[in-house]
């Protein structure tokens, strides 16, 4: 592994053990060369998933890219990091479960999109509020409208 501070090739391993949830090899690391530590997480890939935007064009799935869109919609709420790493495991999951070896955009955000509602309403509009493209204020009141009926 190489390290990131100095990209020195040869880092030692100095801890390993999983993560709470066994989704993840956690592994603490030593540079020889500088002198730094840092942590690494390694997990199992069971497929390469590519995805398909709307418009079309193929990328390969990030799944820090995920992590990055949910954290914005989760800033500031009361969510552990340790509980936002488990969803993003779940949904990653069920990606690969899909059996397809390429996954739509809407089918990602739609994935998301329950299971931000299960988690925290208010990320959940937000991310909604993206995903589906809000234009005015009238369609953040028509979902919020929306999720109120449906969670009376």
């Amino acid at each position: 592994m190489r390290c990131p501070f100095c990209g020195h090739e040869d880092t030692q391993v100095k801890d390993s053990r999983p993560t709470e949830d066994n989704s993840a090899i956690r592994r603490r690391r030593f540079c020889n060369n500088c002198g730094a530590r840092f942590t690494t997480f390694e997990r199992v890939q069971l497929r390469d998933i590519t995805v398909i935007k709307t418009d079309g064009t193929k990328e390969p799935f990030d799944r820090d890219k995920l992590m990055r869109s949910m954290k914005i919609a989760l800033r500031k709420r009361p969510v552990e990091d340790d509980r936002m790493e488990q969803v993003l495991n779940s949904i990653v999951r069920q990606l690969e479960s899909l059996g397809d070896m390429e996954v739509t955009t809407p089918k990602i955000g739609e994935l998301v999109m329950e299971t931000l509602r299960a988690l925290d309403h208010v990320a959940y509009v937000r991310y909604a509020s993206v995903y589906k493209d809000f234009r005015s204020p009238g369609d953040f009141n028509e979902f919020v409208d929306t999720l109120k009926r449906e969670t009376a």
